[in-house]
């Protein structure tokens, strides 16, 4: 696979400009920016998160953010916001990290906001969402070292519907920039499928992504945000010779008593399964770029299973060449599903062996 100057082992940076809070628990009304939030902003993450990222051998860091972080209002944009992502810039610059713009939530797409509108379904959210995306390239014309990421994990939209947003959002950036490094990602919330029916381009600067979380009662276990797992509500380990206990997540919350019928126990052959269309697109397409763009276990995992999990991924993304980016460096407690990598306090990572596996030293 071609490779891109620091962008082969990357950190998520979520909980700062999104995922700070959940906004689907509060009344409608009261679903929009605060004054605790604008401090938030001016807090949480400093150039000495960065500096440590780089530390642990991070060469890009993924910044996700909100469209109604950046958005005061439809076209008309928040200056500190984006006095913040230049500093950030800046920060990278400094120590050598690539950045990748992540729109993390748009409105209609589970963004948090008025979710009854369907973003795909809704042009003037399209536009808007166009306009945000050509305001930053405006911002940040002159920095080659951006990339841009359209969109997180697209959900309620057919592979035709996003396509073609997608489709619109390249070709108006290619307006402005040719040479901009764009990533685009599937439907599906981004699941490895989804690159089956996602548009390829003939465009060398045009990257693909994909999301890889199995499996799903593992990475998630006893989880609040998603039914499943919080009705399983049971410690999984991973690797794991009981296959039953996998199985039985299945038999309770799906009613599905023939899953993993094909495997006697969970390790690494149950992720390279899941992981399967990603090497299929690999194959299809060997001068494109795939990059694993998430890839986590929640926060209060037992470590050891975490490490041992992280470490197979990251084996499986080696075998492949393929550059990817963790998820995810800190978490809020508002962040029902944390995934942090560091200490709350300390912001040290979690175990050395984690920081050792994360920098793909397995």
């Amino acid at each position: 696979m071609r490779k891109i100057d620091r962008f082969q082992v990357g950190m998520g940076l979520g909980g700062w400009l999104t995922n700070y809070k959940r906004f689907d628990i509060l009344p409608e009304d009261k679903r929009g920016i605060t004054i605790g939030d604008l401090e938030h902003f001016e807090t949480y993450i400093t150039e000495r998160d960065v500096e440590y990222i780089a530390s642990l051998g991070m060469d890009h860091i993924r910044l996700g953010f909100d469209q109604i972080v950046l958005e005061e209002s439809p076209y008309v944009y928040r200056a500190r916001i984006f006095e913040l992502l230049h500093n950030f810039v800046n920060w990278c610059e400094k120590y050598n990290i690539r950045p990748v713009f992540n729109m993390h939530k748009v409105i209609g797409n589970n963004g948090g906001v008025k979710e009854e509108t369907v973003f795909v379904q809704n042009k003037e959210l399209q536009d808007r969402f166009i306009a945000l995306w050509l305001k930053l390239e405006e911002e940040f014309h002159d920095n080659g070292d951006i990339v841009f990421e359209l969109l997180n994990e697209v959900v309620r939209s057919t592979p035709e519907e996003w396509n073609i947003i997608a489709e619109r959002t390249v070709k108006a950036l290619r307006e402005k920039n040719k040479d901009r490094l764009i990533i685009v990602g599937g439907v599906y919330w981004n699941s490895p499928p989804s690159l089956d029916e996602l548009k390829v381009y003939d465009d060398e600067n045009v990257i693909y992504t994909f999301h890889s979380y199995a499996p799903f009662e593992f990475t998630h276990q006893q989880g609040v945000l998603q039914r499943d797992p919080l009705c399983y509500n049971r410690k999984m380990p991973y690797p794991c010779d009981d296959i039953e206990r996998y199985r039985d997540y299945y038999r309770t919350v799906k009613n599905k008593p023939t899953a993993y019928e094909n495997l006697d126990r969970i390790d690494i052959e149950c992720l390279k399964e899941a992981m399967a269309p990603a090497f299929e697109f690999i194959k299809r397409n060997p001068d494109k770029i795939l990059w694993c763009g998430e890839f986590g276990t929640i926060r209060h995992c037992n470590i050891k299973w975490r490490e041992n999990w992280f470490r197979d991924m990251i084996s499986i993304m080696k075998e492949y060449d393929m550059p990817y980016c963790v998820w995810n460096y800190l978490s809020t407690p508002n962040d029902g599903n944390r995934f942090s990598l560091v200490d709350d306090d300390n912001r040290k990572i979690l175990s050395e062996e984690l920081a050792r596996i994360i920098k793909g030293e397995i």
